[in-house]
């Protein structure tokens, strides 16, 4: 079996409706699949799988046989330290990390036809074309209306609900504490997708109020969180103040190895945006209470305004952390959430060029998150039946004329 089938039946989700579980017997429950990584280091990341009773959201690798670990030579890449599961045709060895921990595995079931498996081996090797991806793609490039703009604005409440529920989860983690939860998923969306995870893990190791008791100085805040990133620093002042603090508040860095620094431009790198959410937490200390005090767009940009932060990032940040927490603190507001995501330039990544190549136009930031709802939620899972465009093309040549 080539690799990149058992790639196919794990994004497509063709597992569904069988049992999976780990080679020593616990259940294993797929709560998503997580994102395709295109870059170095394993082949999934944000995924989030239940183990037993315990979630856990991480990295996923996929090799057809368990000994393929060792033959990628994985087992010597830090890289590959934050596999939370190994998923495989045939467990043929346990895998261990680098530093020698035990790696869950998953030997996957699913259909195991031969005419069926080799069908999505075509499909498979198709994946790289946008078109493919999209079932109703050709149905759309004859008549792009069928994606009507009343489906847009559901799709848009859907996936502002979706970020709702996961607000409220970290909400139980903090305690209730809004201002706490908006920093871990603020420092989260730093990471702009390649480190959203490592800037994640670091929110989670420094504490909200270490920051707070040195937010008066810039050179502090940048010591304890460059320090805790687990990244060298490089100015030898910096360094001794971090060890005086990491002391101060019993502070323990993230493992470094969670930084992806490879096809990396400058402007994005880990430390240039680390010190970025520092110059932030240092000018600004009572961020959430801010972002439902300012009225518009324009005075919550200038709000993440900085040096070396782009326009198109501050509306990333926008997008993605501070109109998903308005509309979770108040639900009555969605009116004129989604007016302001009108008010906002759209994403540019590979789905939205997707939509854009079928003849959908994607305007603002409410046209781009709706059609990223609607191709991570229904396309990417073939939930065509439960979609607006796929009941139109099924059914439209059956519902009775008046």
């Amino acid at each position: 079996m080539p690799e990149i089938l058992l790639h196919y039946i794990w994004e497509h989700c063709l597992w569904a409706g069988f049992p999976q579980q780990t080679t020593d017997g616990l259940p294993v429950q797929i709560l998503s699949v997580g994102q395709h990584n295109g870059d170095a280091g394993p082949d999934y990341s944000h995924a989030r799988i239940r183990i037993g009773d315990r979630e856990w959201v991480g990295n996923v690798e996929i090799h057809v046989h368990s000994s393929d670990w060792y033959r990628h030579h994985h087992h010597q890449d830090p890289a590959y330290d934050s596999v939370i599961l190994h998923v495989v045709r045939d467990a043929d060895k346990p895998v261990y990390t680098s530093r020698g921990e035990l790696i869950p595995q998953c030997a996957l079931r699913y259909p195991d036809n031969r005419d069926y498996l080799t069908s999505l081996l075509a499909d498979a090797r198709r994946m790289d074309s946008p078109s493919m991806r999209i079932g109703c793609a050709q149905q759309l490039l004859e008549d792009p209306q069928l994606l009507t703009q009343g489906w847009r604005h559901l799709l848009l409440r859907k996936r502002l609900e979706c970020k709702q529920a996961s607000i409220e989860r970290l909400l139980r983690i903090t305690q209730g504490s809004w201002e706490h939860a908006f920093y871990i998923s603020l420092a989260r969306n730093f990471g702009f997708h390649t480190n959203s995870l490592p800037f994640e893990e670091l929110a989670i190791a420094t504490p909200l109020s270490a920051i707070r008791k040195h937010r008066d100085s810039l050179f502090q805040v940048t010591a304890i969180l460059l320090g805790q990133s687990g990244l060298p620093i490089q100015d030898e002042n910096m360094a001794r103040e971090y060890e005086f603090l990491r002391t101060k508040f019993s502070l323990t860095p993230i493992n470094p190895s969670l930084w992806k620094m490879g096809r990396i431009r400058p402007q994005n790198s880990p430390e240039r945006r680390i010190r970025q959410l520092a110059y932030l937490l240092h000018s600004s200390e009572f961020l959430f209470s801010r972002i439902l005090e300012l009225p518009d767009v324009d005075s919550l940009a200038a709000l993440f305004a900085q040096e070396g932060m782009s326009r198109a990032s501050i509306d990333i940040l926008l997008i993605n952390t501070v109109l998903p927490y308005r509309f979770a603190y108040n639900p009555q507001n969605l009116p004129a959430i989604m007016q302001m995501m009108e008010q906002i330039a759209p994403e540019n990544n590979t789905i939205v060029r997707q939509w854009r190549m079928l003849g959908q136009t994607v305007r603002n930031a409410a046209d781009s998150q709706a059609l990223l709802h609607l191709y991570q939620n229904y396309c990417q899972h073939h939930e065509c039946i439960n979609c607006e465009v796929g009941y139109q093309i099924f059914f439209a040549d059956h519902t009775p004329r008046l």
